[in-house]
């Protein structure tokens, strides 16, 4: 007796990489709503919070690709001031109603893609995956005006993602070799360089693998 046909592989629920691998931002936002800040953000916070030093005001930090906002809403619980950045409205739309009115005073927001935001200079440049998502052309001219928007003694906290990450064969995304990421904080002292490769699995039962470099540097 032959056996009965296998019955089709039903589809899992989406994750949070899967809205992002095809850039269905609003699904994302959804996925990862409620989420704590990133570790990379809540590294160079208890940096600056170890240094201690005394300012006339709260200090500036800018979340670009800020998304729904959960390094944001760190960032303002910790009494800093914040340019929140993303090209995609719909963020805001998540962010505000989640920010204590006592804190909205201290949040500007910016509607801007990468190679049209503007940067004043901030001592916090927090950018929590978001620069992966920069097209190949843009980020150069992106990269330099984070670099020179950031203040002596200022920090970058964020991720780049490898070369050996299965999204490096889309054409609109950047990645990075070790060197050349590490290439990129020549004016900077590093306080964390950690390398991240995993493999993982998507909602249609598929792999994908990652290589993410997780960084925080501070500015000579």
């Amino acid at each position: 007796m032959s056996n009965p046909p296998a019955k089709p592989t039903q589809p899992g629920p989406k994750k949070a990489a899967d809205f992002a691998a095809d850039r269905d931002w609003p699904g994302y936002y959804k996925a990862v709503l409620g989420k704590p800040a990133r570790e990379t953000l809540v590294a160079a916070l208890d940096s600056f919070e170890r240094e201690a030093k005394p300012a006339p005001g709260p200090a500036l930090a800018i979340d670009i690709g800020c998304g729904e906002g959960r390094d944001t809403l760190e960032l303002l619980r910790r009494s800093w001031r914040v340019l929140a950045i993303d090209d995609q409205p719909k963020a805001f739309d998540y962010l505000r109603p989640r920010v204590p009115p006592e804190q909205a005073p201290r949040l500007e927001i910016q509607i801007a893609t990468f190679q049209t935001m503007q940067l004043p200079g901030a001592d916090l440049m927090n950018a929590s995956y978001a620069l992966p998502f920069c097209e190949p052309r843009h980020f150069p001219g992106v990269w330099a005006q984070i670099v020179r928007a950031i203040r002596p003694g200022g920090r970058f906290a964020g991720q780049l993602f490898g070369d050996r990450d299965d999204w490096s064969a889309l054409p609109d995304r950047t990645h990075h070799t070790r060197p050349q990421a590490e290439a990129l904080f020549r004016p900077f002292e590093i306080e964390m360089f950690k390398e991240e490769e995993k493999d993982d699995t998507s909602a249609t039962g598929g792999t994908k693998h990652w290589q993410i470099f997780h960084i925080v540097a501070k500015k000579r």
